[in-house]
């Protein structure tokens, strides 16, 4: 029987992490990255023979808090990179270790998702959208500022502009539902965009995961298919092909 797997995706605003027993989660939870030393306490829960399996976005000071709070605990830990090829998933950035972490476990769980092309969305701090291939070749994507940053960057480098909390309006008649129908459209824009590259090809789906994604969803135009945390799946995808 294969160990059990810990996946912790520490990510700039949360960090999220899941228990996985080999056959199905048993446990996920989610803190502020900020908070990353309260990890100790779900970490008492995990089994010893457990291997952790981490990607780290938020920087080398919460890999130096995460790595205190469970060496000595567990033997067996892993710390995604991207590289040229893993679990079937071939790299094609002009410098493959550049990938973010979180963007390689996404797209290795994207693969063992779906077989068809398909466009991986992670909506977060940022909004990265990812091009995969059908044979498992990621082509390339893009980073642009999540919804939440569009409107902190409005909101702090223009004298007269809210931070807005308004609604998408096909036609916005006020200032707070401009910003947030801006933003919104924005973010669905870059995404179809990226998608209309592979929409004549059989199958080809948006996969949508992320903290932000339920603002997303409704605006998209696409064959769209909802992800819990495509970036745990993929964590634990390459923990069991070690």
């Amino acid at each position: 029987m294969n160990a059990p797997i810990i996946a912790i995706d520490a990510g700039n605003t949360r960090i999220k992490w899941g228990w996985y027993d080999g056959a199905e989660w048993v446990d996920k939870g989610v803190l502020a990255t900020a908070d990353a030393a309260w990890l100790k306490d779900a970490a008492a829960e995990w089994p010893a023979r457990a291997r952790i399996v981490i990607c780290n976005v938020a920087g080398p000071v919460v890999a130096e808090r995460i790595s205190a709070l469970l060496t000595g605990r567990y033997a067996d830990i892993v710390w995604l990179h991207a590289s040229a090829a893993a679990c079937g998933v071939h790299n094609a950035y002009e410098r493959p270790e550049q990938l973010g972490a979180d963007r390689w476990a996404a797209l290795i769980g994207a693969h063992a998702e779906v077989a068809a092309a398909c466009l991986v969305v992670c909506a977060g701090t940022a909004t990265t959208v990812d091009l995969l291939a059908a044979g498992g070749k990621f082509q390339g994507g893009l980073i642009l500022p999540g919804f939440d940053l569009m409107r902190a960057a409005l909101a702090g480098n223009t004298a007269q502009l809210p931070f807005a909390e308004g609604e998408f309006r096909n036609m916005p008649r006020n200032t707070m539902d401009a910003i947030v129908s801006g933003c919104l459209h924005a973010q669905a824009g870059a995404i179809e965009r990226l998608f209309a590259t592979i929409a004549g090809e059989p199958g080809a789906v948006c996969l949508l995961t992320g903290g932000a994604s339920f603002r997303l969803a409704p605006y998209l135009n696409i064959p769209l298919q909802m992800e819990d945390n495509l970036i745990l799946d993929g964590l634990v995808r390459f923990g069991t092909s070690l």
